[in-house]
């Protein structure tokens, strides 16, 4: 037989409650059990308050019981609950750590759950180790074994700094005509073409793009970019050859800026990326006319992220190559729409990085200076 518990909540539980449904919880059952106590409390029925607060009639029935036998703080919180220890030791974690931290076994190219719960039961005196139990080690250690990021690790020394610093001036000084600053780079991008005309998005469905396509090769962009003025330009070629940039640089100096007195173009460590270029494409006085209106500035070995044009390429790659491109024909014209509509609405590349937040953010990186003790023949000398 049912016993009929009644709630009567005091002044002060009754806004503590209140309190707890207003401000919400992150146990959503907490917050029903203390909506369960107020409604019980107004004097609606079992039924009325399992339909209000959407929970069946034993919840409310539980509840109320809970209250009366052990308050507001029995009813809203869940006991402790008894769960197995942990399978592993402090030792044995760390042991597990510094498994998942080494080389995989030989065959396999990374460790995997299964594979480290094996090593750590033939390493200690458990039968066995579920894949889980390991998951969830390693979970708690913010280790992912089988994950690899790709990344550029580049030798910070005298020459890294100088690089730097020459680039970061350069983008610091206020803008002149005579002397643009320009950053240069390429990118190469596929020429993919549909095999079936692609379905275009309608309500409650997105745009649907066959996985067949025809690849149509490969074109190469040249991306120029001026690191104080809204101007950018790409240059569609076949290839990135030593003969397509002095091609490039030279429209720099006949077609892009023909006053100035000298363009300082910013550029990676690409072997194309030289003066011996232009005196293989050109002849030696066009080559030496050429060179003598520009000022080649490479940014550091494993560092193009201070290129500025870097950042103007994922523009590009975004805003107007994320697509199937099948054909050079359209990707001229697409390319060179994007480049006008983005010079005519005076987009810059916003650049903060200084050579006074280089030193600060950078300072462990930069080379210690090596001071020469003085000699005795040189302090006898002095003296």
């Amino acid at each position: 037989m049912n016993v009929r518990y009644i709630v009567e909540l005091s002044a002060e539980e009754r806004g503590h409650l209140q309190a707890l449904v207003s401000r919400g919880s992150k146990l959503v059952r907490n917050v029903k059990r203390a909506q369960i106590l107020l409604a019980a409390d107004s004097g609606s029925s079992d039924r009325q308050i399992a339909g209000s607060v959407r929970v069946g009639t034993s919840t409310v029935y539980r509840t109320k019981r809970r209250f009366v036998e052990g308050g507001v703080e029995l009813a809203i919180n869940d006991n402790p609950r008894p769960g197995a220890g942990r399978k592993l030791t402090g030792r044995e974690e760390a042991l597990l750590v510094a498994t998942a931290c080494s080389s995989p076994p030989e065959g396999r190219a990374k460790w995997t759950c299964e594979l480290l719960a094996g090593a750590v039961v033939e390493l200690t005196d458990h039968p066995e180790l579920s894949r889980e139990t390991v998951r969830r080690r390693l979970a708690e250690n913010k280790l992912k074994p089988w994950q690899r990021k790709m990344w550029c690790i580049p030798k910070v020394d005298g020459e890294y700094v100088a690089r730097m610093e020459d680039v970061l001036d350069l983008y610091a000084e206020p803008s002149d005509p005579d002397r643009p600053v320009v950053c240069f780079d390429e990118s190469p991008v596929q020429q993919i073409a549909e095999i079936r005309v692609p379905v275009a998005p309608g309500p409650d469905r997105p745009g649907r793009v066959d996985y067949e396509y025809k690849r149509n090769g490969t074109a190469n962009l040249f991306v120029f970019l001026d690191a104080h003025e809204p101007w950018r330009h790409v240059k569609v070629t076949d290839r990135r050859t030593c003969a397509d940039f002095a091609e490039c640089m030279r429209d720099l100096v006949d077609t892009h800026y023909p006053t100035a007195s000298c363009i300082r173009v910013v550029m990676d460590n690409l072997s194309a990326h030289s003066a011996s270029a232009l005196y293989q494409a050109f002849p030696p006085e066009e080559a030496r006319r050429i060179l003598r209106r520009l000022e080649f500035h490479f940014v550091p070995k494993h560092a193009s992220w201070l290129n500025m044009v870097e950042i103007e390429i994922g523009v590009l790659k975004g805003q107007c190559l994320d697509r199937r491109i099948g054909d050079r024909e359209n990707l001229l014209r697409e390319v060179a729409t994007w480049e006008a509509k983005r010079n005519a609405a005076g987009a810059r590349v916003n650049w903060m990085f200084t050579v006074e937040k280089a030193r600060k953010k950078m300072n462990r990186a930069y080379p210690e200076v090596e001071t020469a003790e003085p000699n005795e023949s040189n302090t006898a000398a002095a003296a």
